[in-house]
C-alpha cells in the first residue's frame, strides 16, 4: 500500500504531521477523527482520505464549510501526488511517499472461499491473514455482493478460534427478531426460551452481518454487551459472561448514518477497531475469468459449460459494470447455463444476451433447469422471481422504495436488502 504524509501548514492541532499506512484516515475537529485539526470551522469528522486501486481519494463527509482543493470545493476527488487541502481556516499539505507495502501473491489465487489474483485481492488476502492473527473486533466494509460473509468466515477459519463456533446474526431484520437473536430470552422451562447468539458463539466468532441496518434502540444494548463482554437475556436476573471475537460488516456508509442520527458514533468506533474494505468487482476485472472458471467448475458438465463462455464471452463480461459485484456475475453465468436464451439478464449486463445466443448455437440444444441439482435450480428460479417482482413493484410505485416496500408488505430494510442482492440500487453519481 502506498503511504502518504499529511501536515498542517496553516492552523493548529495536536497532530502536526502523520505518515499514514492505513487504508483510510478521517480528518476533523472532534476526538473521533484520526487526524485532528483544532479549528472551529472544521466539522467534528470533516472528510476522509482513502487508498484505492486508482490512488488516493479525498471525500467530504457532509461538512458544514466544505472541503477545498486548489480553490475548488469537492465532494469526492482523486488526489495528485502533492496537494493543498483547505478546511475551515486551516490548510493541510498532502504528499504521497515512495515507500510502499506490497503483499505477496497467494498460491492458487484464493484465500479460503475468496477468489482472485488481482492486486486488490492479493492486498485483501494479506490483510485478512493478518487480521486472523488478532483478537480485536474486525469491521468489514464493501458493497453488496463483494463477499463480506466469505471474508468473515475466512478470518475465523484462519484464526486461533477456528475450533469454536461461527455464529451469524443478520442485523437488518426487524428489531424484535434481532434483539431476541442477539440477547436471547430466559423463558424458564417454557418453550419460549432461546439462547443468545453471544452464548452460542462463546469461544468462537460472532459475525454481525449488515450491522448498519441495526435498529437505533438496539444499538446501546449491543454496545453495552461489547464493552462488558456479557449479555443479559430478556427475563433473566443475572448477566452471562461471554468470550467471543466480533466481526461486523455493512455495505452502508455508517459515517453518513452517524451524521444523520441513524447510527451511534460510540458503537461505530467500538466496532471499527480494525477496518478492511472489500473491493468491488469493477476494481478487479482481471479476476473475472478466474471467477467464471470457478463457477463453471461447479456445473455438472464443466467442459460443455466452458464452450458457452469462451474468451470472446469473457471479454464481454469484463466490460460490464456489475453493480451487484461477484453475486451478480455468478447469477448471470448460472442463468445462462440454466435457462439458455429464456433467462433474464441483470440490468447492467447487456452482453449476457449475446452469451445466451452463443450458448444456444454451440450446445445445439436448449439448456434445461434439470442440468442443475435441485437446490441450485430452485435457487435460480426464486432469484429470477424476486428480480421480476421487485422490478414490477418499483415501476408500479414510480420508483418510490418506501411505497414499494409497503405495497409488498415487506420491511423497508428487507426490501432494500433484496434490491442490493439483485444489484438494483444504483449509487448516487459522484460530483467534483
Amino acid at each position: 500500500m502506498r503511504r502518504f504524509r499529511l501536515r498542517i501548514e496553516r492552523g493548529k492541532g495536536p497532530q502536526t504531521e502523520i505518515s499514514a499506512r492505513s487504508e483510510s484516515i478521517t480528518i476533523g475537529r472532534g476526538e473521533n477523527a484520526e487526524f485532528v485539526v483544532d479549528d472551529p470551522g472544521v466539522s467534528p469528522v470533516h472528510c476522509e482520505i482513502r487508498h484505492t486501486a486508482e490512488g488516493f481519494v479525498i471525500r467530504d463527509l457532509d461538512s458544514e464549510q466544505g472541503t477545498w482543493i486548489s480553490g475548488i470545493r469537492v465532494r469526492e476527488a482523486r488526489l495528485p501526488d502533492e496537494a493543498r487541502i483547505a478546511l475551515g481556516d486551516s490548510e493541510l499539505s498532502f504528499a504521497t511517499l515512495e515507500a510502499s507495502e506490497e503483499p505477496g501473491p497467494r498460491a492458487g489465487g484464493r484465500f479460503f472461499d475468496l477468489i482472485g489474483d488481482s492486486h486488490p485481492m492479493r492486498l485483501l488476502f494479506a490483510r485478512l491473514a493478518r487480521a486472523a492473527t488478532l483478537t480485536t473486533t474486525l469491521f468489514l466494509e464493501g458493497e453488496s455482493g463483494t463477499g463480506k460473509d466469505l471474508a468473515a468466515r475466512a478470518v475465523h477459519d484462519a484464526g486461533s478460534r477456528r475450533a469454536g463456533p461461527f455464529v451469524v446474526v443478520d442485523c437488518s431484520f426487524p428489531r424484535a427478531r434481532v434483539e431476541q437473536e442477539l440477547f436471547g430470552r430466559d423463558g424458564g422451562s417454557s418453550s419460549e426460551a432461546s439462547a443468545s447468539a453471544f452464548v452460542r458463539a462463546n469461544g468462537g466468532t460472532l459475525y454481525l452481518d449488515e450491522v448498519g441496518g441495526l435498529d437505533l434502540d438496539v444499538q446501546p444494548l449491543l454496545l453495552r454487551a461489547l464493552e462488558a463482554s456479557e449479555v443479559k437475556p430478556t427475563g433473566a436476573l443475572e448477566p452471562v459472561l461471554v468470550d467471543v471475537r466480533i466481526i461486523a460488516s455493512t455495505h452502508q456508509d455508517l459515517k453518513s448514518r452517524i451524521r444523520h442520527g441513524a447510527f451511534r458514533d460510540d458503537l461505530y468506533y467500538r466496532l471499527a477497531v480494525t477496518r478492511i474494505r472489500l473491493p468491488p468487482l469493477r476494481e478487479r476485472v482481471s479476476d473475472i475469468p478466474l471467477l467464471v472458471a470457478h463457477f463453471l467448475s461447479q456445473h455438472p458438465s464443466p467442459a460443455e459449460a466452458m464452450r458457452v463462455l469462451d474468451e470472446a464471452a469473457l471479454e464481454r463480461l469484463r466490460q460490464c459494470s456489475w453493480p451487484g459485484n461477484v453475486r451478480e456475475l455468478r447469477n448471470a453465468v448460472e442463468q445462462v447455463l440454466a435457462f439458455g436464451d429464456d433467462g433474464d439478464a441483470p440490468p447492467s449486463s447487456e452482453p449476457m444476451s449475446d452469451l445466451r445466443r452463443r450458448g444456444q448455437v454451440r450446445s445445439g440444444r436448449r439448456s434445461e433447469v434439470t442440468a442443475l441439482p435441485f437446490k441450485r435450480a430452485k435457487s435460480q428460479v426464486v432469484e429470477r422471481f424476486e428480480r421480476e417482482y421487485l422490478s414490477a413493484i418499483l415501476e408500479q410505485c414510480g420508483g418510490n422504495i418506501t411505497a414499494a416496500a409497503a405495497t409488498s408488505e415487506l420491511d423497508r430494510v428487507h426490501f432494500l436488502r433484496l434490491m442490493d442482492r439483485h444489484g438494483m440500487r444504483r449509487a448516487k453519481p459522484k460530483s467534483v
